[in-house]
Formats: C-alpha cells, sequence, structure tokens
C-alpha cells in the first residue's frame, strides 16, 4: 500500500508537441509538414521509403520519458493527448497503452484541424486534478510550448513541484524558466544520442525540398489550367459570367488538420544562440556561489549539492550531462579556474576562488 507521505505524479502529455518537435529537430524547421508526415502511412505498399526511414530515426521513446516522470513518485495520472487516428499517432498507441497511458482523443471539428486542442484540454485537465486530488504532489509537462507558462506559474502557486520536459530547438525559455525543473528529451536516462545534421546542412536539404514541392507544384497547375481550358464549341455561349471551376479544374487548399502545422514553430523564435553553453554554465556556476556566500563568510565551504539546486532554480534547464559530464562533482572539477572542490571529507565541498569573484 502506497505511503501517504510518498510523493503523488501527474504526467501530462502534448503528443503531437513533442512529435512535431523531435521529427523537425532532426530533419528541419517545418520539415513535418513538407514531408506530409500527417497522412504518411508507412505500412502501405506505395510509402516513401526515404520518408519512412526519416519517420523512423525520429520515434520517441516514451518509455524513457515515462520512466523518468516515474522518478519523482508514484504515478496517479497519466494522459497523453492528441487525434489518434491519425496513422503517426496511432503507430505509438500499443507502446502507450502498455505502459498504462490514458489516450486522451481529440477531434477535429473545423477545416482548421486541432491547433491548441491539445493546450486547452491539457490544462483544463491540470487544474481540474490539482483541486480534485489534493494528495498530487508533482505535475510534469511534455511539451515545449509558452501557451504552458501560466499553467506551470498556477501549479507551483497552488503548492506543486512543476517538472517540464521538451525537445530542444522547440522549446520555450520562458517555459522552462516558469518550471521548478526542466529537462531536455535528448538528456533523458536511455535515450540513444542522434547526430543531428550541421545548420547549413539542412538548410541546404530544405531548400532543394522545397524546390521539388514548387516544380511539382508548378507541373500540376499546369495540367489543371490544361483541364479546364474550353474550346469555342463547348463553352456556352449563353453564358455571361465566367463558369466557376469545378472537379479537376478547380484544386482547393486545405490546411492540414493537426495540431502545430503552421510554417512558425510551435513557440515565439528564440534567439538565436551564438553563445558557448559551456561557458553559460560556469557563469550559472559562479552566480551561485556568490549567492551562496552572500548569505554567510565569504570563504564558507559550500555544500555541492545545495549549490546544484540553486543553479537548477536560477536555470530549470541546466544539466551536467548535455554538456559531456558524468556528474554534477565532474562538472565542478572542470571548472577548477574559478571554483575551489573538497572531497576529503565526508561530504563534497565548494567554493569560490576569491580570484574568480573579483574579477566579475
Amino acid at each position: 500500500m502506497t505511503e501517504p507521505s510518498d510523493a503523488r505524479v501527474g504526467l501530462y502529455i502534448d503528443f503531437d508537441n513533442i512529435v512535431i518537435s523531435r521529427y523537425q529537430q532532426l530533419h528541419g524547421r517545418n520539415a513535418f509538414q513538407r514531408d506530409g508526415i500527417r497522412d504518411f502511412n508507412r505500412s502501405r505498399a506505395d510509402a516513401d521509403p526515404d520518408i519512412a526511414a526519416k519517420l523512423a530515426s525520429a520515434t520517441v521513446d516514451f518509455d524513457a520519458i515515462i520512466d523518468f516522470a516515474a522518478s519523482f513518485g508514484t504515478m496517479v495520472v497519466n494522459r497523453a493527448y492528441a487525434d489518434w487516428s491519425v496513422p503517426v499517432n496511432a503507430s505509438y498507441q500499443r507502446q502507450l497503452m502498455s505502459r498504462a497511458v490514458d489516450l486522451t482523443q481529440l477531434f477535429t471539428t473545423t477545416t482548421r484541424g486541432t491547433k491548441n486542442g491539445a493546450d486547452i484540454r491539457l490544462a483544463v485537465d491540470v487544474v481540474e486534478d490539482l483541486f480534485r486530488l489534493p494528495d498530487l504532489t508533482h505535475v510534469i509537462i511534455v511539451a515545449g510550448d509558452s501557451d504552458y507558462i501560466a499553467l506551470a506559474q498556477k501549479s507551483k502557486r497552488l503548492g506543486r513541484f512543476v517538472v517540464g520536459i521538451g525537445v530542444a530547438g522547440s522549446t520555450s525559455t520562458s517555459l522552462a524558466a516558469a518550471c521548478d525543473e526542466f529537462e531536455d528529451y535528448d538528456s533523458l536516462p536511455g535515450i540513444e544520442k542522434v547526430k543531428v545534421a550541421p545548420p547549413i546542412v539542412r538548410a541546404q536539404a530544405e531548400r532543394r525540398a522545397g524546390e521539388r514541392a514548387e516544380k511539382k507544384g508548378s507541373n500540376a497547375d499546369a495540367a489543371d489550367n490544361a483541364d479546364a481550358a474550353e474550346t469555342p464549341e463547348q463553352a456556352d455561349p449563353s453564358e455571361t459570367q465566367p463558369r466557376r471551376a469545378t472537379g479537376k479544374s478547380r484544386r482547393v487548399s486545405t490546411i492540414p488538420m493537426f495540431s502545430h502545422t503552421e510554417d512558425a514553430q510551435f513557440d515565439e523564435p528564440e534567439p538565436a544562440a551564438d553563445v558557448d553553453p559551456q561557458t553559460v554554465a560556469t557563469e550559472l556556476l559562479v552566480r551561485a556561489l556568490q549567492i551562496g556566500h552572500a548569505k554567510g563568510d565569504a570563504d564558507e565551504w559550500l555544500n555541492t549539492g545545495t549549490v546544484k539546486n540553486q543553479m537548477r532554480r536560477m536555470d530549470p534547464s541546466f544539466n551536467e550531462k548535455p554538456l559531456g559530464y558524468r556528474s554534477f562533482t565532474d562538472f565542478l572539477s572542470s571548472r577548477d579556474d574559478v571554483a575551489e572542490l573538497d572531497e576529503d571529507g565526508p561530504q563534497r565541498l565548494i567554493r569560490l576562488r576569491p580570484e574568480a569573484d573579483s574579477g566579475r
């Protein structure tokens, strides 16, 4: 029987957001729409093998996400929001159902699809659960959309610990700051590291794909115009107004009925990251140590666990593993020019070097 003092976790997955973000992280901006993934069914005999391979390489490991969520405590809510009739979504159903995930169906009710449907439904359910389940201690949101900032803030005000999980490149920095802790999908335990093509290579591939699509569209339009053309004998001389084209003579443009399928990213564009993440991490460490020393003696040794907690409070997205370090101690050891580490006692202690403090 679960002890009353145990942490109880609610996991809420914006399925479209994480799947599309992962695909576009690996294959370029707007690749999900450009490749027609919404209507792509790899089980069909005429399925493009190249698109199938790209889709397979971008498969999201939800087992790793659920395992990470379970590390915080007992899972009492486990929901994923999507239109499960879409082939790419349906391919995940077996995996999710085997982990007791509640598949919440979002029905398409307009020609614009379910845009923001998951955002609104997920937010409503979280707020309802916060009042319906007073013992819920952790709220984990799998998404990177800035629409969830208010939800994260509300959950924190109601006394819950908020964890965010998102894909690098498609996550709002404002959302990460609104959470108590934010994890990059690639940094989760069990996620196989996938090499992402350099931006220039991806840009070239996107340009070639756009040129092919434009050429294909031009050919299709030319064929439609030829079909629509009428000879004088075919035309009805009694018509005083141009006849409205029907059937093949008029191409109807529709918007794909899938969440977040606009040309823009899910979120507001983030500023270009032209700074070294190692430098950013070093500056974060120095600020955390300065704050720790400001609360006590300037020469006081600080517990490394306390320092890491302070760094995570300042930047919930901080994680030493994506930076190439197996542990936080390894990260601190690599910063011996700004911090002094003491590992002789029962606890690992650290303090800021005076020259590093005075130089900033």
